[in-house]
């Protein structure tokens, strides 16, 4: 997969909201300002960095990743150093790429301002590990369409941020097993006659998010549906299908800009939680994904390093953090995915 230029969020003024609730109302405020791309977001007092990073692993199976037999296996794990993990505990901060719109993901609490979210705990855990301290972070918030781009330009060391393992990715970065199963689903108004990722959506407007995985979804097959933008005098920030944000698409569901979005089901299960009047179409989702931490391509010490970290992390913390994070908006998953390992 392939990530294109950035493009700022949406800055429509916010028309009426027809009736979605208070909600919506705060996922347009965060949409029309939150989404700067590459914005520092300091933990413990944050510049502006640079450095070199990336890295990532799989579990017990033999692949070749160059052919893509197997995209989710990674680097064996190791609790060994090497340069790129020396170069950051010489700065003595992790410079993490994160999200701060997806609500139960990486997001800002409204009390205090802080990061939160299953992605956050897992960035303090490789920041603990790594540098000493589940503090020693710096958060850089970037649009989905960015985060290819912030591990080559160095402008992040990893990125955990609900970032699917591919075969078009693993030939930009490297990724650590995954942490994570999702898919693809269909999220709209519980009053739409969208009924899933099927016939239905023929002649709907269909909003998702610039360089994800529902975008090539949609590019493989639309069942009719219009989901790209043609640019008609518009300005590229105005966008109304495809966006650097998934909030930016539940904005624009909100007020009625568009009739659904196609998302991964952990993320549309968020706004969901934030928005009771959408809901997740079909039974279930129509992929099979995982999420891993994303590195530079070479950075392998720093890849068998997450690995290490997440074979103790799913030992007991990946199941506290699902529990206080998760569990109540995407109930019955049984656990973490087994990781895979490369020769």
């Amino acid at each position: 997969m392939t990530d294109t230029k950035a493009r700022p969020s949406g800055r429509r003024t916010v028309r009426g909201l027809r009736g979605w609730g208070g909600v919506a109302g705060m996922a347009a405020a965060c949409a029309l300002t939150a989404a700067v791309t590459l914005l520092p977001l300091s933990h413990g007092g944050a510049d502006a960095l640079t450095g070199n990073t990336g890295q990532a692993l799989t579990p017990a199976v033999s692949a070749k990743a160059d052919t893509c037999e197997d995209p989710e296996a990674s680097l064996p794990p190791s609790s060994a150093g090497g340069p790129t993990i020396d170069a950051i505990k010489e700065r003595g901060k992790l410079v993490v790429g994160v999200d701060q719109n997806s609500y139960r993901w990486g997001y800002r609490n409204p009390v205090g301002g802080g990061l939160e979210g299953f992605d956050i705990d897992l960035a303090r855990a490789i920041a603990e590990d790594i540098v000493g301290s589940p503090d020693a972070v710096i958060f850089r918030a970037i649009p989905t369409n960015q985060r290819i781009a912030a591990l080559e330009n160095g402008t992040v060391d990893i990125v955990v941020r609900t970032m699917t393992i591919s075969c078009g990715r693993i030939e930009q970065v490297a990724f650590s097993t995954a942490y994570f199963q999702a898919g693809q689903q269909v999220l709209a108004s519980k009053s739409s006659s969208i009924t899933g990722y099927d016939e239905s959506l023929a002649g709907k407007r269909i909003c998702s998010a610039e360089g994800s995985t529902a975008y090539e979804a949609l590019e493989k097959n639309s069942f009719g549906a219009t989901f790209k933008d043609k640019h008609d005098g518009r300005p590229e920030d105005e966008d109304l299908y495809t966006v650097p944000n998934q909030l930016d698409c539940l904005v624009r569901l909100q007020q009625g800009m568009v009739d659904a979005i196609v998302t991964d089901n952990a993320l549309a299960a968020g706004q969901a939680a934030q928005d009771p009047a959408v809901e997740l179409k079909g039974e279930k989702p129509f992929t099979t994904e995982y999420y891993g931490v994303a590195t530079k391509l070479g950075n392998d010490d720093l890849v068998r390093r997450i690995n290490q970290v997440l074979v103790d992390y799913r030992r007991g913390a990946w199941q506290k953090a699902y529990d206080r994070w998760l569990a109540a908006d995407l109930p019955g998953i049984p656990g973490p995915p087994q990781p895979k390992y490369r020769n």
